[in-house]
């Protein structure tokens, strides 16, 4: 499950589109933060998740945050400041088992389009050949179709699919996005079938194509509501720091994973009642070219991390895999996180004021410094310096606890599948 909120520039302090997204998947599905400069190509196609796809000569430069075995992206962003992300939503309309992915949507969009309106396009061009399909999951059936969120620095839009059907809406001020169609009676573009239907009278997009039971059960409608009234009550003072606070959220505080919902927007793991965890976290300033990416599970956990095309990303070791791996940079962290998660209500006042210290510290840098391709690598570096840092002070600090029994259950099983031993 997935969170995205959108401001764009009359609803931000500073004038500029912030874009967030929380990636929610599996526990054990690690994230890969990369980025790909624009490249040339000579090869006819490329391979997609499932399937092949016509290449073009070139693809522009990407920074991506993808589960560790799809080809697509569950967000990212290009070299023009073209930001997307897309969440699963549940249907009455069959999904096709092989076909292209909404995430392998995203990352073709943002290889290959220069603008927000050039991106959805395109996204669409896909929608209404009916090539959006694919399993979303490496470990069970998970089928779905895409809503998502596609901004630049001067206009942004949610578009939501259903088959070959599709509504689009150009966003003023704020939006967000979870688990659940949210386009009702009003679009400002749709697929021919939507407003053939629209004619026939009082049509409910939302409505019309919605799944109860998953819909339900995903908590979107929830999570959506809670975002957007959080928005709605800062618009136009909105800045990076709130839309990061928003990412780190939960249903309630103070908080205890145990007792975590589908309603909370930083995700912990819980079982088959709340199958996923907030897996890695973006919020890009649009307009001002800084990209903040978590690369790790649970914002509440983690350091956002300025990284620009400029500047790139330092070496983050062996790219991971569904298996712990501590030369791989999101396991190093997620084998914190589950420590840290046995012992969470003792530490996590403490950890949180030295997080947003540190966070804040990271931010002013960002702000100061001359931003050169020299500088803006030295700041990506240091950062990644002081979260390692961090780090290390609190691995010495927290003492493992024991879990309730069937949460404790639970994560002992994820844990095993991952061959991660803990203390305790």
């Amino acid at each position: 499950m997935c969170d995205i909120l959108i401001a764009t520039p009359e609803a931000t302090r500073e004038g500029i589109t912030l874009f967030a997204k929380n990636s929610d998947r599996e526990p054990n599905e690690a994230q890969v933060l990369e980025f790909i400069p624009r490249m040339k190509h000579d090869e006819e196609m490329v391979k997609l998740t499932y399937v092949e796809f016509p290449q073009v000569k070139e693809t522009y430069a990407v920074i991506l945050s993808r589960p560790w075995w799809m080809w697509g992206a569950e967000m990212g962003v290009n070299e023009f400041e073209v930001a997307i992300g897309n969440t699963a939503v549940f249907t009455k309309v069959k999904v096709p088992e092989r076909g292209i992915t909404g995430m392998d949507m995203i990352r073709l969009a943002l290889e290959r389009t220069k603008s927000a309106r050039e991106a959805l396009d395109f996204i669409v061009s896909l929608v209404e050949q009916g090539l959006q399909g694919g399993n979303g999951s490496k470990s069970h059936k998970l089928y779905y179709f895409s809503s998502f969120i596609i901004a630049d620095p001067k206009e942004a839009w949610v578009l939501e699919t259903v088959g070959k059907e599709w509504a689009a809406k150009r966003i003023e001020g704020v939006y967000s996005i979870s688990n659940a169609l949210t386009i009702e009676k009003e679009w400002d573009m749709a697929s021919e079938g939507v407003e053939k239907l629209s004619r026939k009278g009082s049509f409910n997009f939302a409505k019309h194509f919605s799944d109860r039971f998953y819909t339900h059960f995903a908590h979107g409608r929830e999570r959506r509501a809670f975002t957007l009234g959080k928005l709605k009550e800062r618009e136009g003072e909105i800045t990076l720091e709130y839309m990061m606070s928003l990412l780190r959220s939960h249903s309630f505080e103070p908080y205890s994973p145990e007792k975590g919902s589908m309603r909370d927007i930083c995700m912990h793991y819980g079982g088959l009642t709340r199958p996923s965890q907030t897996a890695s976290s973006q919020v890009s300033e649009l307009g001002k070219g800084i990209h903040w990416f978590t690369g790790t599970s649970n914002p509440c956990l983690s350091i956002f991390k300025p990284i620009t095309f400029a500047g790139g990303l330092p070496d983050l070791g062996k790219e991971p895999t569904d298996k712990y791996d501590p030369d791989a940079y999101w396991w190093r962290f997620e084998a914190f996180h589950r420590k840290f998660l046995t012992n969470y209500r003792s530490h996590i006042d403490d950890f949180s004021r030295e997080r947003d210290a540190l966070q804040a510290d990271i931010i002013q840098k960002a702000r100061e410094i001359e931003k050169t391709p020299e500088d803006l690598k030295a700041l990506t570096e240091w950062t990644f310096r002081e979260e390692k840092l961090f780090l290390e002070r609190w691995e010495k600090l927290v003492k493992p606890g024991k879990l309730p029994f069937l949460f404790g259950k639970n994560w002992r099983k994820v844990n095993e599948d991952a061959g991660l031993r803990m203390e305790g």
